[in-house]
């Protein structure tokens, strides 16, 4: 009688643990982060996304969508950010800028990708959402070159934020790369 009752709450225990391993939509993940210009950093953002995206294309679009949350929330970051000289004001303005045409970027490249799911023409749509996460890579790391005149914590700080950006849009542009294979 007994063994039956073990067996129940062991096989109960095993269905209990999620170690992410189990769910064909992870393993989307999974096998789309493991080439990433950043997988451990492609999977840890992604890994929330595991039950809605069922297709590369879900998963693409979840990870511009990541890749603007994390814009935004470091422009944030650098709105509040205080620096100690006019040098140091200028860089973390000029990188407020940058961030928010990356925003607009990345919006676009959301709007690209909607017209793929809507069938427009694929190449067209594809090199449009190519070239638009490339340019907001390109606004990030200007943001970064302006880093280098000034000093300090502030620029440790910043300079750590925006290159996780960096990394997330990174990664975004290599899943969209995957769309057409």
């Amino acid at each position: 009688m007994q063994t039956p009752l073990l067996f129940s709450l062991l096989l109960f225990l095993l269905l209990a643990i999620d170690d992410g391993d189990a769910s064909p939509k992870h393993d989307l993940v999974r096998q789309s982060c493991v080439h990433a210009t950043y997988p451990a950093v492609c999977l840890r953002t992604l890994r929330p996304y595991r039950s809605t995206a069922g297709t590369p294309w879900d998963l693409a679009r979840a990870a511009v969508n990541v890749s603007m949350a994390h814009v935004r929330k470091t422009t944030e970051f650098l709105t509040k950010a205080k620096g100690s000289g006019q040098r140091e004001r200028g860089a973390l303005n000029d990188c407020v800028e940058e961030m928010a045409d990356a925003v607009d970027e990345l919006s676009k490249t959301m709007s690209a990708l909607q017209e793929l799911r809507r069938g427009g023409d694929f190449w067209w749509e594809m090199s449009n959402a190519r070239t638009w996460m490339s340019a907001a890579i390109t606004y990030e790391d200007t943001c970064l070159d302006g880093l280098e005149e000034i000093g300090g914590k502030v620029r440790s700080d910043v300079r750590k934020k925006v290159t996780n950006v960096g990394r997330v849009t990174s990664n975004a542009l290599y899943l969209i790369n995957l769309l057409h294979e």
